[in-house]
Parts: structure tokens; C-alpha cells; sequence
């Protein structure tokens, strides 16, 4: 009844062209606006804090270092929410918490608070908002999975290059609290409303087949398109006795880690070889203009070529960009690391988005998800403190650039062996 119910939705029966790319927009809207609790947007309010209440850079940065790795600890309960409610039910949390988490943050007082506000922000924005769409889009595409999840990630991409100047602005005009609560009624006003009328489920349950065939050729290939599907799902209690699954975890930890880290100071690494700081924003920025359209050919590359060989040439190409930075001494070779981490970032973001429902279908996507989430968020949280203790230790950057090279030659390794796992194994 309910599948019968859900074949005559209005819009989705007047959708002139294949539903699933309705949403993938949907997709992109939300890692979009998981913006306000992604670093790249944080971070422009560090100073304004700092500033209003007179704490110091390693108060709010251990603050922000323990709010987040908290937040990943939950993940895998919000995944397993995902499996079990759908996407849209979660889509809807998300989008609401997220407000809610806003809305506290523009009245964090002490340093209690703004540990809950960092929470509630990294749980729901950088969490929950951006697992959903990791979820959804896979349920829509199978064939054309590479290419949705290119589309998707330029919500990411945008997101990246609009929201610090954009929350400069907000602050400038409305003072750090005022910024907040304009996220706040950005996401109540527009984001949760379109949620409600365009987020669907499973294809399946519109008439609708994965990739784009209609209800009457949904019919007709039923048997070859739901073999297809379910060929390969892996239920999480199955998955974490694989050692494919761990090397998955290990080669989307590894990448979030140093990245973050390096991120994190990158200010600092460039500037200890006379490069200024608006030199060094800049070669960030280069790297969002690098991988925005590399992201593109990556979804079309990756419809035809193994997964996991292109994973490990990507990470060849992320060790390239930290070996140029380790030796780097002027604009024109920070330039080019920035270069290769564009590249490394455009083809990388869409191997993270497929591998797990690539090898382990989408079944059970929303506990595996969560798991792969939860090493992310948990790698992200431990990435900047090593670089800082270093500094502090050896005055420098280059012996812990030097340490971190271990781990991507490492998920270079396991990523290029690392085929998937074996389906004779899963019982069924």
C-alpha cells in the first residue's frame, strides 16, 4: 500500500526527466549548507571569540578538537537512524539541529557552551548533513553513480569558496552572534522547506529503478536491475570481519587527517619560508579552483576504470603535494603543491564518496556510512594537534611533515590491494 501510495507522488510522477537528478540537487543543496559546521567556515569566528571573551587560541582549539571527536564517536548511531527512518526523515533532523545548533551558537556565553555549540554544530553539519546525501545518492544511481556524485560534491566545492567570505561579511555586518542566527533562518526558511517537498527515498518505491528507467521498463528489468543492486550488501556486523572494510576506514582516515592538519597551519608552514599570509589564502583557494573541475572528470573516470587503482594513484598524487611542500621555499612551489592538492582533492572527494557503496552496497549504506564517517570525523579531530606539538617541540615544520609522509605511502599500499571484498563470504 505504501509503495503504491509512494509510485503516485505528484512530483515525481510530473518530473519531466529522471527523478534521481532532482535529487542529487537535493544532494548538493546539503553538503552546501553542512557548511556552517565544517571548519573552513568555523574557523573565521575563532578570532571574534577570542577577542570578545579574552580566551586564548589552545582553549578554543581544544574546544573544538574534543567537540568534534565526540561528535564522530556518534555517528555510527546516526547511521544506523539513517537505515532505519530513511533519508528524508534524517535529512529533516538534520536540517533543524543544525538551526537549532545556530541558534545556540549565537548565544554561547562561557567556554562550556561553546563546547556544546561546537558539538551540535559538528555533529549535525559536518555529520549528519553530509552523510544523508552520501547515502541517498547511491540508492538513486548505479551505472551513473561516478557522475551523481560529481554533481553532488559541488555543493561541497561552493560551499568551500563562498562561506569565509561570506561569514567575514555576516560578522562585519551583524557581529559574530548576528552571523550565526542568519545561518539559523537560512536553514529554517529555505533549506528545511525544500527538504520536505523533494527529498525522496528509494527509487523503488516511486516506480522508479536506479539510473533512470520508468515504471513500465522498471518492470521489464526488475530482475536484472535489482541483481545489480543487491549483488553485493554487505550488513555492518559482516563488513567490520573484512579486512577490505578496514582497509577502507584506514585509507578515508589517512587523507582526512593530514589534510586537515596541514590545513589547519597552513598559514603557518608557508609563512616560515617569507610567504605571506594573503599568498598563502591563496594557494588554499587555488585548491578549490583545481578540484572543482577535476571533480567532474573524476565521476566520469571512475564510471570506467577500477575504484581502487584510482584511489591509490590519488594518494600517489597527495604524497607528491607533501613532499613539494616539505621542501617548498618560495610562492611558485607552494603554488604547486597547491596544484597537486587540488587534483589530489577533485578525484580523492569522489573515490571517498563511492568506495563504500561500490564494495559494500547500499543495503545497510547508512550503519557503514556512519562507521566511515566516525573515522573521518575522529582522524580530522586528531589531525592539527600533531602539527601544533611539533612546532612547539622542534621549532619547525619539517620533521612532522616528515612523519606524516608514512601514512599515505601506507594507504597508497592498501588502497592499490585493496580490491573489495570477497562475496562468496557474505551470507546471505
Amino acid at each position: 500500500m505504501e509503495a503504491q501510495k509512494n509510485s503516485n507522488d505528484v512530483i515525481v510522477k510530473h518530473t519531466p526527466f529522471y527523478y534521481g537528478w532532482v535529487i542529487v540537487i537535493m544532494a548538493a543543496l546539503g553538503v552546501f549548507f553542512s557548511g556552517p559546521g565544517q571548519t573552513y567556515s568555523v574557523s573565521i569566528f575563532i578570532d571574534a571569540y577570542i577577542t570578545e571573551f579574552g580566551w586564548s587560541q589552545s582553549l578554543v582549539s581544544s574546544m573544538y578538537s574534543g567537540a568534534t571527536l565526540l561528535s564522530g564517536c556518534l555517528m555510527i548511531l546516526l547511521g544506523k537512524m539513517i537505515d532505519r527512518r530513511g533519508q528524508k526523515a534524517m535529512s529533516i533532523v538534520a536540517g533543524v539541529m543544525l538551526t537549532i545548533a545556530c541558534l545556540f551558537n549565537s548565544f554561547i556565553l562561557g567556554p562550556i557552551m561553546l563546547f556544546i555549540g561546537f558539538f551540535l554544530i559538528r555533529m549535525f553539519g559536518q555529520g549528519l548533513m553530509e552523510m544523508v546525501p552520501n547515502t541517498l545518492v547511491p540508492q538513486w544511481f548505479v551505472r551513473k553513480r561516478g557522475k551523481a556524485m560529481a554533481f553532488m560534491e559541488i555543493g561541497g566545492f561552493l560551499s568551500a569558496a563562498a562561506l569565509p567570505p561570506l561569514n567575514v561579511w555576516l560578522i562585519a555586518s551583524f557581529g559574530w552572534s548576528g552571523a550565526w542566527q542568519v545561518w539559523a533562518a537560512i536553514l529554517c526558511l529555505f533549506y528545511i522547506p525544500l527538504i520536505i517537498l523533494f527529498v525522496k527515498n528509494k527509487p523503488e518505491e516511486y516506480g522508479l529503478a536506479p539510473d533512470g528507467p520508468i515504471e513500465k521498463k522498471y518492470k521489464e528489468f526488475s530482475e536484472e536491475i535489482n541483481s545489480e543492486i543487491n549483488k553485493v550488501s554487505w550488513p555492518l556486523h559482516q563488513a567490520i570481519r573484512t579486512w577490505s572494510f578496514w582497509g577502507v576506514l584506514f585509507c578515508i582516515a589517512v587523507p582526512a587527517m593530514v589534510n586537515t592538519g596541514l590545513t589547519f597551519h597552513m598559514v603557518s608552514i608557508l609563512g616560515e619560508e617569507g610567504i605571506s599570509r594573503g599568498e598563502a589564502s591563496f594557494v588554499l583557494s587555488m585548491m578549490a579552483l583545481v578540484a572543482f573541475p577535476l571533480s567532474f572528470i573524476a565521476g566520469f573516470v571512475l564510471d570506467r576504470f577500477a575504484l581502487h587503482k584510482v584511489f591509490a594513484l590519488t594518494l600517489i598524487i597527495e604524497t607528491t603535494a607533501l613532499i613539494v611542500l616539505l621542501f617548498a621555499d618560495s610562492f611558485a612551489s607552494a603554488l604547486v603543491f597547491g596544484f597537486l592538492r587540488g587534483v589530489g582533492a577533485g578525484f580523492g572527494t569522489i573515490c571517498l564518496g563511492l568506495i563504500i557503496p561500490n564494495f559494500f552496497g547500499t543495503g545497510y549504506l547508512g550503519s557503514l556510512k556512519g562507521v566511515g564517517v566516525t573515522s573521518t570525523v575522529i582522524a580530522s579531530s586528531l589531525g592539527p594537534l600533531p602539527f601544533g606539538l611539533a612546532y612547539d617541540w622542534f621549532g619547525g615544520y619539517t620533521e612532522i611533515l616528515i612523519a606524516m609522509l608514512v601514512f599515505p605511502l601506507l594507504a597508497i599500499f592498501v588502497a592499490w590491494f585493496n580490491k573489495g571484498p570477497d562475496d562468496t563470504k557474505l551470507v546471505r
